[in-house]
Protein backbone atom coordinates (compact mmCIF):
# COMPACT_ATOMS: atom_id res chain seq x y z
CA UNK A 1 0.00 0.00 0.00
CA UNK A 2 1.30 3.52 -0.87
CA UNK A 3 0.43 6.79 0.80
CA UNK A 4 1.46 10.58 0.05
CA UNK A 5 2.04 10.96 3.58
CA UNK A 6 2.81 8.72 6.35
CA UNK A 7 3.20 10.87 9.84
CA UNK A 8 4.51 7.83 12.08
CA UNK A 9 5.95 6.86 15.60
CA UNK A 10 3.21 9.52 17.02
CA UNK A 11 0.96 9.18 20.13
CA UNK A 12 -2.73 9.68 18.54
CA UNK A 13 -5.33 11.72 20.40
CA UNK A 14 -8.22 11.55 18.03
CA UNK A 15 -10.50 13.81 19.47
CA UNK A 16 -12.89 12.27 21.03
CA UNK A 17 -11.65 12.10 24.36
CA UNK A 18 -10.06 8.87 24.01
CA UNK A 19 -6.99 7.86 25.51
CA UNK A 20 -4.23 8.56 23.51
CA UNK A 21 -2.71 5.38 21.60
CA UNK A 22 0.75 4.78 19.39
CA UNK A 23 0.03 4.27 15.45
CA UNK A 24 1.11 5.91 12.03
CA UNK A 25 -1.60 7.90 10.27
CA UNK A 26 -1.87 6.99 6.35
CA UNK A 27 -3.04 10.65 4.39
CA UNK A 28 -3.83 9.69 0.24
CA UNK A 29 -5.18 12.84 -1.23
CA UNK A 30 -6.92 14.70 1.19
CA UNK A 31 -8.16 12.10 3.15
CA UNK A 32 -6.83 9.87 6.22
CA UNK A 33 -6.88 6.48 4.42
CA UNK A 34 -5.51 4.28 6.98
CA UNK A 35 -4.37 4.33 10.75
CA UNK A 36 -2.20 1.56 12.29
CA UNK A 37 1.72 0.27 12.33
CA UNK A 38 2.73 1.93 8.75
CA UNK A 39 6.16 0.98 8.61
CA UNK A 40 6.04 -1.59 5.87
CA UNK A 41 4.01 0.82 3.57
CA UNK A 42 5.37 3.11 0.94
CA UNK A 43 4.99 7.02 0.93
CA UNK A 44 5.79 10.39 -1.21
CA UNK A 45 6.67 11.53 2.37
CA UNK A 46 6.85 10.34 6.42
CA UNK A 47 6.93 12.42 8.73
CA UNK A 48 8.78 11.11 12.39
CA UNK A 49 6.27 12.40 15.02
CA UNK A 50 8.31 10.35 17.53
CA UNK A 51 7.68 12.17 21.26
CA UNK A 52 4.80 13.88 19.80
CA UNK A 53 1.19 14.23 19.72
CA UNK A 54 -0.82 13.60 16.28
CA UNK A 55 -4.38 15.59 16.36
CA UNK A 56 -6.68 16.63 14.79
CA UNK A 57 -6.62 20.02 13.15
CA UNK A 58 -7.93 23.05 15.74
CA UNK A 59 -11.61 24.78 14.52
CA UNK A 60 -11.55 28.69 16.08
CA UNK A 61 -15.35 29.42 16.20
CA UNK A 62 -14.96 33.03 17.15
CA UNK A 63 -12.49 35.25 15.52
CA UNK A 64 -12.49 38.53 13.37
CA UNK A 65 -10.56 36.90 10.45
CA UNK A 66 -13.48 38.05 7.52
CA UNK A 67 -11.14 40.55 6.24
CA UNK A 68 -7.84 39.46 6.79
CA UNK A 69 -8.93 36.07 4.88
CA UNK A 70 -9.51 37.87 1.63
CA UNK A 71 -6.12 39.77 2.28
CA UNK A 72 -3.88 37.25 3.51
CA UNK A 73 -3.64 33.97 2.05
CA UNK A 74 -1.84 32.42 4.82
CA UNK A 75 -2.72 33.68 8.53
CA UNK A 76 0.41 32.30 10.32
CA UNK A 77 -0.62 33.70 13.61
CA UNK A 78 -3.49 30.92 13.46
CA UNK A 79 -1.50 28.50 11.71
CA UNK A 80 1.40 28.24 14.00
CA UNK A 81 -1.26 27.34 16.97
CA UNK A 82 -2.98 24.63 14.40
CA UNK A 83 -6.13 26.09 13.66
CA UNK A 84 -7.41 24.46 10.30
CA UNK A 85 -10.80 26.05 10.57
CA UNK A 86 -11.87 29.32 10.85
CA UNK A 87 -15.88 29.90 11.31
CA UNK A 88 -16.09 33.74 10.83
CA UNK A 89 -18.80 36.52 10.59
CA UNK A 90 -19.03 36.60 14.73
CA UNK A 91 -21.45 39.06 16.53
CA UNK A 92 -23.82 39.97 13.91
CA UNK A 93 -21.53 42.00 11.64
CA UNK A 94 -19.67 41.29 8.92
CA UNK A 95 -19.02 41.92 5.05
CA UNK A 96 -22.08 39.87 3.65
CA UNK A 97 -24.64 39.79 3.36
CA UNK A 98 -24.47 43.55 1.69
CA UNK A 99 -26.04 45.61 -0.98
CA UNK A 100 -24.78 48.29 -2.79
CA UNK A 101 -26.35 50.78 -0.41
CA UNK A 102 -24.95 49.46 2.69
CA UNK A 103 -21.68 47.66 1.26
CA UNK A 104 -19.52 51.14 1.92
CA UNK A 105 -21.09 51.56 5.63
CA UNK A 106 -19.92 48.20 6.87
CA UNK A 107 -16.63 48.22 4.98
CA UNK A 108 -16.11 51.61 6.75
CA UNK A 109 -17.60 50.39 10.31
CA UNK A 110 -15.54 47.42 10.32
CA UNK A 111 -12.09 48.74 9.67
CA UNK A 112 -11.06 48.42 13.18
CA UNK A 113 -11.45 44.88 13.16
CA UNK A 114 -11.29 43.55 9.81
CA UNK A 115 -8.92 46.48 7.97
CA UNK A 116 -10.55 46.15 4.58
CA UNK A 117 -10.56 49.04 2.50
CA UNK A 118 -13.08 49.94 -0.01
CA UNK A 119 -10.86 50.10 -2.48
CA UNK A 120 -11.03 46.32 -2.07
CA UNK A 121 -14.30 46.03 -2.21
CA UNK A 122 -15.04 43.72 -5.38
CA UNK A 123 -18.71 44.15 -5.56
CA UNK A 124 -19.72 40.79 -3.64
CA UNK A 125 -23.57 40.24 -1.89
CA UNK A 126 -24.45 37.37 -0.97
CA UNK A 127 -22.91 35.15 1.99
CA UNK A 128 -22.29 32.55 -1.53
CA UNK A 129 -20.32 35.03 -3.36
CA UNK A 130 -18.37 35.91 0.31
CA UNK A 131 -17.23 32.52 0.52
CA UNK A 132 -16.99 31.76 -3.07
CA UNK A 133 -13.93 34.07 -3.04
CA UNK A 134 -12.32 32.19 0.07
CA UNK A 135 -12.40 28.76 -1.62
CA UNK A 136 -9.09 27.81 -2.47
CA UNK A 137 -7.83 31.18 -1.91
CA UNK A 138 -6.37 30.86 2.08
CA UNK A 139 -4.34 28.23 4.46
CA UNK A 140 -7.48 27.23 5.75
CA UNK A 141 -10.66 25.75 5.57
CA UNK A 142 -13.68 28.77 6.32
CA UNK A 143 -17.56 28.64 7.81
CA UNK A 144 -20.07 31.25 7.92
CA UNK A 145 -22.76 32.26 10.42
CA UNK A 146 -25.27 34.58 8.88
CA UNK A 147 -24.44 38.06 10.79
CA UNK A 148 -27.92 39.54 11.63
CA UNK A 149 -27.06 43.28 11.66
CA UNK A 150 -26.48 43.03 7.95
CA UNK A 151 -29.51 40.89 7.13
CA UNK A 152 -31.17 43.94 9.78
CA UNK A 153 -30.06 46.81 8.07
CA UNK A 154 -30.48 45.68 3.93
CA UNK A 155 -33.91 45.33 5.08
CA UNK A 156 -34.74 48.17 7.56
CA UNK A 157 -32.16 50.43 7.79
CA UNK A 158 -29.77 51.34 10.24
CA UNK A 159 -32.41 52.74 12.66
CA UNK A 160 -34.31 51.65 16.35
CA UNK A 161 -37.81 51.40 14.41
CA UNK A 162 -39.66 47.36 15.20
CA UNK A 163 -39.21 46.14 11.54
CA UNK A 164 -42.96 45.65 10.23
CA UNK A 165 -44.43 42.74 8.64
CA UNK A 166 -42.84 43.15 5.29
CA UNK A 167 -39.78 43.90 6.35
CA UNK A 168 -40.12 41.00 9.14
CA UNK A 169 -40.39 38.78 5.74
CA UNK A 170 -37.41 40.41 4.07
CA UNK A 171 -35.16 39.85 6.75
CA UNK A 172 -36.44 35.58 7.48
CA UNK A 173 -36.11 35.31 3.89
CA UNK A 174 -32.57 36.37 3.53
CA UNK A 175 -31.84 33.94 6.93
CA UNK A 176 -33.34 31.23 5.02
CA UNK A 177 -30.57 32.09 2.25
CA UNK A 178 -27.94 31.96 4.20
CA UNK A 179 -28.84 29.00 5.45
CA UNK A 180 -28.91 27.56 2.12
CA UNK A 181 -25.61 29.09 1.31
CA UNK A 182 -24.41 26.57 4.42
CA UNK A 183 -23.93 28.97 7.13
CA UNK A 184 -23.77 27.25 10.38
CA UNK A 185 -26.42 28.98 12.09
CA UNK A 186 -27.62 33.20 13.29
CA UNK A 187 -25.07 35.55 14.96
CA UNK A 188 -26.06 38.33 16.77
CA UNK A 189 -24.42 40.84 18.57
CA UNK A 190 -26.84 42.96 20.86
CA UNK A 191 -24.38 45.59 22.29
CA UNK A 192 -23.53 46.59 18.38
CA UNK A 193 -25.00 48.49 16.02
CA UNK A 194 -28.64 47.87 14.67
CA UNK A 195 -28.89 44.62 16.74
CA UNK A 196 -28.78 46.74 19.76
CA UNK A 197 -32.41 47.99 18.45
CA UNK A 198 -33.36 44.45 18.78
CA UNK A 199 -35.84 42.76 20.81
CA UNK A 200 -36.08 39.37 22.19
CA UNK A 201 -39.26 38.25 20.48
CA UNK A 202 -37.73 40.56 16.96
CA UNK A 203 -34.47 37.29 17.26
CA UNK A 204 -37.23 34.47 18.29
CA UNK A 205 -38.98 35.34 14.74
CA UNK A 206 -35.74 35.51 13.15
CA UNK A 207 -34.42 32.31 14.01
CA UNK A 208 -37.13 30.65 12.51
CA UNK A 209 -35.36 29.68 9.21
CA UNK A 210 -32.26 27.45 11.65
CA UNK A 211 -35.48 24.92 13.07
CA UNK A 212 -35.35 22.65 9.71
CA UNK A 213 -31.50 22.22 10.43
CA UNK A 214 -30.75 23.34 13.82
CA UNK A 215 -28.84 25.65 12.69
CA UNK A 216 -26.98 27.49 16.03
CA UNK A 217 -28.13 30.54 17.67
CA UNK A 218 -24.61 32.29 18.22
CA UNK A 219 -24.90 35.72 20.49
CA UNK A 220 -22.36 38.04 21.93
CA UNK A 221 -25.48 39.11 24.70
CA UNK A 222 -26.79 42.05 26.10
CA UNK A 223 -23.50 42.42 28.31
CA UNK A 224 -23.82 45.75 28.68
CA UNK A 225 -27.16 44.76 30.52
CA UNK A 226 -25.73 42.28 32.73
CA UNK A 227 -23.67 38.96 31.23
CA UNK A 228 -26.54 36.71 33.30
CA UNK A 229 -29.33 38.43 32.42
CA UNK A 230 -27.95 38.60 28.54
CA UNK A 231 -27.34 34.68 29.02
CA UNK A 232 -30.89 34.22 30.14
CA UNK A 233 -32.35 35.95 27.32
CA UNK A 234 -30.02 34.09 24.66
CA UNK A 235 -31.36 31.09 25.97
CA UNK A 236 -35.06 31.95 26.11
CA UNK A 237 -34.93 32.98 22.16
CA UNK A 238 -33.48 29.20 21.77
CA UNK A 239 -35.92 27.86 23.24
CA UNK A 240 -38.98 29.50 22.12
CA UNK A 241 -37.28 29.25 18.43
CA UNK A 242 -36.47 25.50 19.37
CA UNK A 243 -33.13 25.52 18.12
CA UNK A 244 -29.25 25.40 20.14
CA UNK A 245 -27.87 27.96 21.57
CA UNK A 246 -24.09 29.38 22.04
CA UNK A 247 -23.08 32.31 23.60
CA UNK A 248 -19.68 34.18 22.69
CA UNK A 249 -16.83 35.17 24.57
CA UNK A 250 -18.51 34.30 28.18
CA UNK A 251 -16.88 35.67 31.38
CA UNK A 252 -17.32 36.57 35.11
CA UNK A 253 -16.88 40.03 36.06
CA UNK A 254 -16.46 41.57 39.88
CA UNK A 255 -20.25 42.57 39.70
CA UNK A 256 -21.33 39.07 38.20
CA UNK A 257 -18.53 36.00 39.33
CA UNK A 258 -18.38 32.96 37.13
CA UNK A 259 -19.56 30.95 39.93
CA UNK A 260 -22.78 32.36 39.44
CA UNK A 261 -23.25 32.13 35.54
CA UNK A 262 -21.82 28.27 35.75
CA UNK A 263 -24.36 27.72 38.70
CA UNK A 264 -27.39 29.03 35.82
CA UNK A 265 -25.86 27.33 33.22
CA UNK A 266 -25.95 23.98 35.21
CA UNK A 267 -28.85 24.01 37.04
CA UNK A 268 -31.03 26.27 34.20
CA UNK A 269 -29.56 26.76 30.54
CA UNK A 270 -28.48 22.98 29.65
CA UNK A 271 -31.61 21.94 30.80
CA UNK A 272 -33.78 24.05 28.15
CA UNK A 273 -32.04 24.13 25.40
CA UNK A 274 -28.82 22.64 23.91
CA UNK A 275 -26.02 25.06 24.78
CA UNK A 276 -22.77 25.58 24.32
CA UNK A 277 -19.86 28.23 24.97
CA UNK A 278 -16.75 29.44 24.12
CA UNK A 279 -14.03 31.58 25.74
CA UNK A 280 -10.33 32.50 25.17
CA UNK A 281 -8.14 31.87 28.16
CA UNK A 282 -7.54 35.35 29.13
CA UNK A 283 -9.15 37.63 31.25
CA UNK A 284 -8.82 40.93 29.58
CA UNK A 285 -10.57 42.11 26.67
CA UNK A 286 -10.52 44.01 23.24
CA UNK A 287 -12.87 45.96 21.19
CA UNK A 288 -13.25 49.04 19.35
CA UNK A 289 -13.36 52.82 20.78
CA UNK A 290 -16.89 53.46 19.10
CA UNK A 291 -18.20 50.42 20.64
CA UNK A 292 -17.99 52.46 23.60
CA UNK A 293 -20.45 55.26 21.79
CA UNK A 294 -24.05 56.57 22.80
CA UNK A 295 -26.69 53.72 20.78
CA UNK A 296 -27.97 57.29 19.16
CA UNK A 297 -24.99 57.68 17.01
CA UNK A 298 -25.67 54.81 14.76
CA UNK A 299 -29.61 55.24 13.62
CA UNK A 300 -28.14 57.17 10.61
CA UNK A 301 -25.68 54.13 9.62
CA UNK A 302 -21.90 54.16 10.39
CA UNK A 303 -21.13 57.47 7.57
CA UNK A 304 -23.63 59.35 9.50
CA UNK A 305 -21.54 58.92 13.05
CA UNK A 306 -18.88 62.27 12.63
CA UNK A 307 -21.55 64.61 12.85
CA UNK A 308 -23.16 63.06 15.96
CA UNK A 309 -19.63 62.98 17.55
CA UNK A 310 -19.32 67.37 16.83
CA UNK A 311 -22.44 67.61 19.41
CA UNK A 312 -21.66 68.54 22.93
CA UNK A 313 -24.60 66.36 24.44
CA UNK A 314 -23.17 63.00 22.91
CA UNK A 315 -19.78 63.80 23.72
CA UNK A 316 -21.19 64.37 27.25
CA UNK A 317 -23.25 60.83 27.46
CA UNK A 318 -19.67 59.83 25.91
CA UNK A 319 -17.86 61.14 28.87
CA UNK A 320 -19.80 59.51 31.03
CA UNK A 321 -20.00 56.24 29.69
CA UNK A 322 -15.78 56.38 29.96
CA UNK A 323 -16.57 56.85 33.52
CA UNK A 324 -16.69 53.09 34.21
CA UNK A 325 -14.08 52.40 31.92
CA UNK A 326 -10.48 51.63 33.65
CA UNK A 327 -8.75 53.94 31.56
CA UNK A 328 -5.52 53.46 33.11
CA UNK A 329 -5.13 49.57 31.91
CA UNK A 330 -7.00 50.25 28.41
CA UNK A 331 -4.21 50.39 25.94
CA UNK A 332 -4.95 51.91 22.61
CA UNK A 333 -3.98 48.71 20.37
CA UNK A 334 -4.60 50.32 16.72
CA UNK A 335 -5.41 53.07 14.43
CA UNK A 336 -6.08 53.51 10.99
CA UNK A 337 -3.50 56.63 10.48
CA UNK A 338 -0.23 56.79 10.24
CA UNK A 339 -0.20 60.21 11.89
CA UNK A 340 -1.80 58.98 15.20
CA UNK A 341 0.07 55.70 14.84
CA UNK A 342 2.61 56.79 17.68
CA UNK A 343 -0.63 56.26 20.38
CA UNK A 344 -0.35 52.99 19.74
CA UNK A 345 0.58 51.45 22.99
CA UNK A 346 -0.55 54.27 25.03
CA UNK A 347 -3.25 53.73 27.52
CA UNK A 348 -6.16 55.93 27.37
CA UNK A 349 -5.48 58.15 30.27
CA UNK A 350 -1.86 59.07 29.25
CA UNK A 351 -3.77 59.72 25.55
CA UNK A 352 -6.73 62.10 27.12
CA UNK A 353 -4.45 63.99 29.55
CA UNK A 354 -1.80 64.49 26.68
CA UNK A 355 -4.16 65.74 24.59
CA UNK A 356 -5.74 67.71 27.64
CA UNK A 357 -9.80 68.68 28.20
CA UNK A 358 -12.24 65.89 28.83
CA UNK A 359 -12.00 62.46 28.18
CA UNK A 360 -15.15 62.45 26.20
CA UNK A 361 -13.86 65.30 24.10
CA UNK A 362 -10.14 63.41 23.59
CA UNK A 363 -11.37 60.47 22.38
CA UNK A 364 -14.32 61.65 20.16
CA UNK A 365 -11.92 63.99 18.41
CA UNK A 366 -9.79 60.50 18.04
CA UNK A 367 -12.78 58.84 16.46
CA UNK A 368 -13.40 62.08 13.90
CA UNK A 369 -9.06 61.81 13.15
CA UNK A 370 -9.78 57.77 12.70
CA UNK A 371 -13.10 57.96 11.06
CA UNK A 372 -13.91 55.41 13.65
CA UNK A 373 -11.27 53.39 13.17
CA UNK A 374 -9.66 52.77 16.94
CA UNK A 375 -8.88 49.19 18.38
CA UNK A 376 -8.25 49.18 22.66
CA UNK A 377 -7.04 46.49 24.37
CA UNK A 378 -8.76 46.41 27.75
CA UNK A 379 -5.83 45.05 29.96
CA UNK A 380 -7.29 44.69 33.46
CA UNK A 381 -8.26 41.19 35.24
CA UNK A 382 -6.26 38.04 36.26
CA UNK A 383 -6.40 35.15 34.07
CA UNK A 384 -7.10 32.74 36.27
CA UNK A 385 -10.65 33.88 36.77
CA UNK A 386 -11.26 32.62 33.28
CA UNK A 387 -10.20 28.67 34.39
CA UNK A 388 -13.85 27.76 35.84
CA UNK A 389 -15.30 28.69 32.40
CA UNK A 390 -11.84 26.67 30.33
CA UNK A 391 -12.81 23.91 32.88
CA UNK A 392 -16.23 23.45 32.10
CA UNK A 393 -17.66 20.79 30.24
CA UNK A 394 -19.83 22.88 27.60
CA UNK A 395 -16.79 24.89 26.63
CA UNK A 396 -14.74 25.07 23.52
CA UNK A 397 -11.98 27.42 22.18
CA UNK A 398 -12.74 30.72 20.53
CA UNK A 399 -9.84 33.36 20.22
CA UNK A 400 -12.32 36.55 19.25
CA UNK A 401 -8.71 37.14 17.66
CA UNK A 402 -8.28 40.56 16.00
CA UNK A 403 -5.33 40.69 13.91
CA UNK A 404 -2.98 43.90 12.70
CA UNK A 405 0.08 43.34 11.20
CA UNK A 406 2.92 45.50 11.18
CA UNK A 407 3.13 48.77 9.17
CA UNK A 408 6.31 50.85 8.05
CA UNK A 409 6.25 54.57 9.87
CA UNK A 410 8.96 56.46 8.74
CA UNK A 411 10.06 58.59 11.21
CA UNK A 412 10.66 61.89 11.50
CA UNK A 413 12.80 63.47 13.00
CA UNK A 414 13.51 61.59 16.23
CA UNK A 415 12.58 58.05 17.90
CA UNK A 416 8.83 58.01 17.52
CA UNK A 417 9.12 54.86 19.39
CA UNK A 418 10.20 57.33 22.44
CA UNK A 419 6.28 57.26 24.52
CA UNK A 420 6.60 53.81 24.93
CA UNK A 421 9.08 54.09 27.42
CA UNK A 422 10.64 50.71 28.73
CA UNK A 423 8.53 49.07 26.03
CA UNK A 424 10.62 50.63 23.61
CA UNK A 425 13.20 48.18 22.96
CA UNK A 426 10.86 45.53 22.52
CA UNK A 427 11.52 43.21 19.34
CA UNK A 428 8.41 44.58 18.38
CA UNK A 429 9.64 47.51 17.50
CA UNK A 430 12.35 47.80 14.92
CA UNK A 431 13.41 50.61 13.50
CA UNK A 432 11.11 52.06 10.89
CA UNK A 433 8.26 49.93 11.42
CA UNK A 434 5.80 50.12 14.07
CA UNK A 435 3.64 46.71 15.51
CA UNK A 436 0.34 47.14 16.55
CA UNK A 437 -0.54 46.31 20.14
CA UNK A 438 -3.19 43.65 19.60
CA UNK A 439 -4.86 41.05 21.93
CA UNK A 440 -2.59 38.77 22.46
CA UNK A 441 -5.06 36.28 22.12
CA UNK A 442 -4.84 36.13 18.21
CA UNK A 443 -1.26 34.46 18.54
CA UNK A 444 -1.57 32.47 22.12
CA UNK A 445 -4.99 30.88 22.32
CA UNK A 446 -4.67 27.52 21.62
CA UNK A 447 -1.50 26.81 22.89
CA UNK A 448 -1.78 28.27 26.03
CA UNK A 449 -4.65 26.22 26.41
CA UNK A 450 -2.61 23.10 25.44
CA UNK A 451 0.06 24.24 27.14
CA UNK A 452 -0.33 25.68 30.97
CA UNK A 453 -3.92 25.10 31.15
CA UNK A 454 -2.65 21.48 31.53
CA UNK A 455 0.46 21.14 32.04
CA UNK A 456 1.11 23.75 35.08
CA UNK A 457 -2.94 24.63 36.12
CA UNK A 458 -4.20 20.76 35.58
CA UNK A 459 -7.28 22.16 34.51
CA UNK A 460 -8.54 18.93 32.21
CA UNK A 461 -6.57 16.44 30.72
CA UNK A 462 -4.51 16.89 27.10
CA UNK A 463 -7.28 14.68 25.52
CA UNK A 464 -9.41 16.66 26.94
CA UNK A 465 -7.78 20.09 25.45
CA UNK A 466 -7.73 18.20 21.94
CA UNK A 467 -11.43 17.61 21.69
CA UNK A 468 -12.23 21.42 23.30
CA UNK A 469 -10.30 22.59 20.11
CA UNK A 470 -11.39 19.86 17.30
CA UNK A 471 -14.16 17.27 17.85
CA UNK A 472 -16.09 19.35 20.07
CA UNK A 473 -16.25 23.10 18.35
CA UNK A 474 -16.18 20.60 14.72
CA UNK A 475 -19.35 18.91 15.44
CA UNK A 476 -21.10 21.37 17.07
CA UNK A 477 -20.34 23.88 14.16
CA UNK A 478 -20.92 21.10 11.51
CA UNK A 479 -17.66 20.88 9.79
CA UNK A 480 -18.80 17.27 8.83
CA UNK A 481 -15.89 14.73 8.86
CA UNK A 482 -13.29 16.63 10.16
CA UNK A 483 -12.09 17.14 14.06
CA UNK A 484 -11.34 13.35 14.11
CA UNK A 485 -8.12 11.56 13.12
CA UNK A 486 -10.14 8.36 12.00
CA UNK A 487 -9.95 6.67 8.76
CA UNK A 488 -12.13 8.30 5.54
CA UNK A 489 -12.30 11.70 7.48
CA UNK A 490 -10.69 14.64 6.34
CA UNK A 491 -6.97 15.07 6.69
CA UNK A 492 -6.60 18.62 8.62
CA UNK A 493 -4.17 16.70 11.51
CA UNK A 494 -1.36 18.96 13.93
CA UNK A 495 1.43 17.23 14.93
CA UNK A 496 2.58 19.43 18.46
CA UNK A 497 4.92 18.37 21.64
CA UNK A 498 2.65 18.35 24.34
CA UNK A 499 6.00 19.44 26.83
CA UNK A 500 7.16 22.52 24.63
CA UNK A 501 3.44 23.78 23.29
CA UNK A 502 3.08 27.44 24.47
CA UNK A 503 1.87 30.77 24.26
CA UNK A 504 4.86 33.66 23.87
CA UNK A 505 2.61 36.58 22.44
CA UNK A 506 2.19 39.03 25.35
CA UNK A 507 0.50 42.35 25.87
CA UNK A 508 3.67 44.78 25.30
CA UNK A 509 5.00 42.40 22.27
CA UNK A 510 1.85 40.48 20.87
CA UNK A 511 3.05 39.55 17.40
CA UNK A 512 5.00 36.27 18.62
CA UNK A 513 4.18 33.01 16.87
CA UNK A 514 3.21 30.21 19.71
CA UNK A 515 5.85 27.69 19.95
CA UNK A 516 5.60 23.80 19.99
CA UNK A 517 3.46 23.31 16.81
CA UNK A 518 6.17 21.28 14.42
CA UNK A 519 3.85 20.21 11.30
CA UNK A 520 -0.10 21.33 10.25
CA UNK A 521 -1.77 19.68 6.99
CA UNK A 522 -4.75 21.11 5.52
CA UNK A 523 -7.04 18.71 3.70
CA UNK A 524 -3.73 16.66 3.24
CA UNK A 525 -1.53 19.17 2.18
CA UNK A 526 1.10 21.00 4.81
CA UNK A 527 1.07 24.83 5.76
CA UNK A 528 3.08 24.43 8.92
CA UNK A 529 6.62 22.20 8.35
CA UNK A 530 8.81 21.62 11.06
CA UNK A 531 7.78 24.58 13.03
CA UNK A 532 7.66 27.34 10.39
CA UNK A 533 5.24 28.46 7.24
CA UNK A 534 5.54 26.21 3.95
CA UNK A 535 6.55 29.25 1.93
CA UNK A 536 5.01 28.32 -1.36
CA UNK A 537 1.76 27.01 -0.67
CA UNK A 538 0.56 26.34 -4.34
CA UNK A 539 -2.70 27.29 -6.52
CA UNK A 540 -5.04 26.85 -5.29
CA UNK A 541 -4.66 26.71 -1.78
CA UNK A 542 -5.58 24.17 0.33
CA UNK A 543 -7.78 25.69 2.30
CA UNK A 544 -12.01 25.23 1.38
CA UNK A 545 -15.41 26.92 2.22
CA UNK A 546 -17.38 24.75 3.65
CA UNK A 547 -21.26 24.42 4.24
CA UNK A 548 -22.66 23.49 7.67
CA UNK A 549 -23.37 19.30 7.84
CA UNK A 550 -22.00 19.02 4.85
Amino acid sequence: MSFDIIIENGQIIDGTKTKRYAGDVGITGDRIEKIGDLSGADAAQRIDARGKIVAPGFVDVHNHSDGWLLKTPHITSKTMQGFTTEVIMADGISYAPVNPHTAPEWIYYLRALNALRLEEYSGWESLADYMTLLDGKTAQNVLTHVPYANVRTMACGWGREVPDDYQMRMIVQEIALGMEAGAVGLSTGLDYISQCFSSTDEFVEACAPLVEMQGLYVSHVRYKKGTLAGVKEAVEIGRRAGIPVHISHLKGTAAEPAEEIIRYIDEVAVNEVDFSFEVYPYMPGSTMLNYLLPYEVWENGPLGVLRHLTREDIRDQFGQSLQQMPLETTTIAWVASKENSEHQGKTLREFIDERGGLAGDALADLLIEENLAVLLVLTAGEDDEIDPFLSHPNFMLGTDGILHEPVDVPKKGGDVFEHFGSVKDSPSYTSGTLRSRIHPRQYGSAARVLGPAVRVKQLFSLEEAVYKLSGYPAARFGAKHRGEVRVGWFADVVVFDAETITDRATYADPHQHSIGVDHVLVNGRLVITNGAPVPKLGNPLPGRSLKFKE
